[in-house]
């Protein structure tokens, strides 16, 4: 059975999102359409011998992040940005390489911890499938990445 490559787009600026994103990579590694050493995490290629924030640094994780989301079989994406702060707006980051795949033809499956929340509808119609709430951890590591099955979001669309 393939396994696929995944790119995990999501902030990991605070521990809120890196719990997210454990959670995640956790659902996924359980997952046997997943090859679990080959999910790109970015937060874990951050060029560190490099000065933070110089143009150095940005060219490289730039250059670095858009060439493994092109090398991906799916990009999982993790909307959940900054809630803990009322900024109920997905990581302009996040978004940036999900239209990235979309526009490359890569399938993106999109997890938001907080399913009450409204989605923008570019998002809502560039998924493949969305998992949402108490159905994340389930959906992950259920969910066959081989054949893609569509699941649509039921969270409110503007």
């Amino acid at each position: 059975m393939y396994q696929n490559k995944i790119y995990l787009a999501s902030p990991f600026f605070s521990d809120q999102q890196k719990e997210r994103i454990k959670i995640v990579m956790q659902a996924l590694k359980q997952n046997k359409t997943v090859d679990a050493d080959g999910i790109y995490n970015p937060q874990e290629h951050q060029e560190e011998s490099l000065p933070f924030a110089s143009h150095e640094w940005q060219d490289s994780v730039f250059a670095t992040d858009m060439r493994q989301v092109k090398r991906a079989d799916v990009v999982v994406g993790i909307l959940d940005y900054k809630y803990e702060e009322q900024n109920l707006e997905p990581d302009a980051g996040t978004i940036f390489e999900i239209g990235a795949a979309w526009a490359w033809h890569i399938p993106v499956v999109m997890v938001q911890f907080k399913p009450e929340n409204e989605l923008n509808l570019m998002l809502a119609r560039s998924h493949t499938a969305m998992f949402t709430g108490d159905k994340i951890k389930t959906g992950l590591e259920d969910y066959n990445f081989n054949t893609l099955p569509t699941k649509w979001t039921d969270m409110k669309v503007f």
